[in-house]
């Protein structure tokens, strides 16, 4: 699904964005942030890079195998005219 350590490094990215001021409060908005960043990415419909290689890879297959159809199916209407 989602890899937590590119959760942790965008919370990271946001609490260092904070103005000096507010470094003290870094830590507890980094946490809070990695939560809401969770919390909204798994509302959203993704799928894993494992999963999305897989139907890529059946999809490339499918095309394929449409491509010989066509052929088959020209071949035979070809065969048909004549």
């Amino acid at each position: 699904m989602i890899d937590p350590q590119k959760l942790e490094q965008v919370a990271k990215q946001l609490s260092e964005a904070l103005p000096p001021g507010l470094k003290q409060a870094a830590g507890e908005f980094e946490e809070r942030s990695k939560q809401i960043l969770q919390q909204q990415l798994l509302k959203l419909d993704l799928v894993s890079r494992e999963e999305f290689d897989v139907q890529q890879k059946v999809l490339a297959k499918t095309r394929a195998k449409l491509e010989e159809l066509e052929k088959q199916v020209e071949q035979l209407i070809q065969a048909q005219k004549d």
